[in-house]
């Protein structure tokens, strides 16, 4: 029996369909495979290295905290250098308020950052009040850092000195020499203690840099910085030099 004339035309244009030139189609296909290699690149290169560069790539190691009854000491690995390395860009302002501690082993200076201004503000504050006379560097870990600012001289802190708000931001570096503010190891919880870095502490420890504010640098008497790292500590769990070390004065500079 012969084949319908519908039925004929519908073999005709399956027959078309399956023979059209795909060429176009291709092109199609793969320009946009190479637009979507395009984004995946650009979205790798941005979440993976960051507006920072390095400074993400550096957060990913781990950190003992530098607050009492920390054991941990990175000594045996670290070599400290002799005197401060040379800030980042923005690491602080050379405007900031300067701040001179006269030490029982000689005189610091530090220069603080204006664009941490309640840490900044919060350091002279205590300054001016006088609770950093007459206390003691309670916590020396040789390679590490060294930390003072709590006036009953044990680590604990004082009740009566308010807790102020972290200022993490941008170029938060502690680079040794750089001075930041110890806390509990909870967010917000900074008052009165400080703590100097004498290594590059940034290279070594994750969350370092996201956990304590970043507020000034040694520009002078790093030497006496070093020289307090050294000295001989009780044990390695309350790092409390063997002889006391002791900050006589604490005096805000014209």
């Amino acid at each position: 029996m012969p084949k319908s004339r519908r039925f004929r035309k519908n073999q005709n244009q399956k027959k078309f369909q399956h023979t059209k030139p795909p060429g176009k189609n291709r092109s199609k296909l793969y320009l946009a495979i190479g637009v979507i290699a395009i984004a995946t690149v650009a979205i790798v290169l941005f979440f993976g290295y960051g507006p920072n560069g390095l400074f993400l790539a550096q957060q990913s190691k781990s950190s003992p905290s530098p607050t009492p009854n920390a054991s941990a000491s990175p000594s045996a690995t670290v070599t400290p250098a002799a005197s401060p390395l040379a800030s980042p860009a923005r690491e602080y302002s050379v405007n900031g308020k300067r701040v001179l501690l006269m030490t029982s082993m000689g005189n610091i200076t530090i220069q603080l950052r204006d664009d941490k201004p309640i840490t900044s503000a919060n350091f002279i504050n205590l300054t001016q009040l006088g609770v950093y006379d007459n206390t003691i560097f309670h916590r020396v870990i040789d390679g590490f850092m060294i930390q003072g600012g709590d006036p009953s001289g044990t680590g604990s802190g004082s009740a009566s000195i308010a807790s102020i708000p972290d200022e993490i931001g941008n170029d938060n570096v502690n680079f040794n020499g750089t001075v930041a503010m110890a806390n509990t190891g909870a967010p917000n919880s900074a008052s009165s203690q400080f703590f100097i870095n004498v290594a590059n502490n940034s290279n070594l420890y994750s969350s370092f840099d996201t956990s304590y504010t970043v507020f000034g640098q040694v520009i002078s008497g790093m030497d006496v910085v070093m020289a307090i790292s050294h000295v001989p500590v009780v044990d390695t769990t309350y790092n409390k030099p063997v002889q006391d070390v002791t900050l006589i004065k604490a005096q805000v500079l014209p």
